[in-house]
């Protein structure tokens, strides 16, 4: 009986070794890479939303919000807060420009 015991442990731990091997982690390769809102792909800059609310939440605390990335994606509310009062610094001035009351300038 101890004999199957040890066999069935010594099975579960090379099982979940093999799988631990198998299964990558996630490594900082497969991050998402911003660089002043934009996401850094193969070399090229691609404005993406992520990398855009990314920089805003950075603006934003330099301004002295404790404004997070996160926050800014899920609470849209919390977006046009931000954008009151960081949207007017022309780093953020694209990513805010639908959050933003309009200047009543027509083109």
């Amino acid at each position: 009986m101890r004999d199957i015991i040890q066999r069935t442990s010594l099975i579960s731990s090379a099982i979940v070794v093999a799988i631990a091997i198998a299964v990558p982690s996630g490594s900082a390769d497969a991050a998402i890479r911003c660089k002043k809102g934009y996401q850094l792909v193969s070399g090229n800059e691609i404005a993406t939303p992520y990398c855009q609310d990314e920089y805003l939440a950075q603006v934003a605390r330099e301004y002295g919000s404790p404004a997070t990335g996160a926050k800014i994606r899920n609470n849209p509310n919390y977006k046009r807060e931000v954008c009151r009062l960081v949207g007017r610094d022309i780093r953020v001035s694209t990513t805010c420009v639908d959050e933003l009351p309009s200047s009543g300038r027509r083109f």
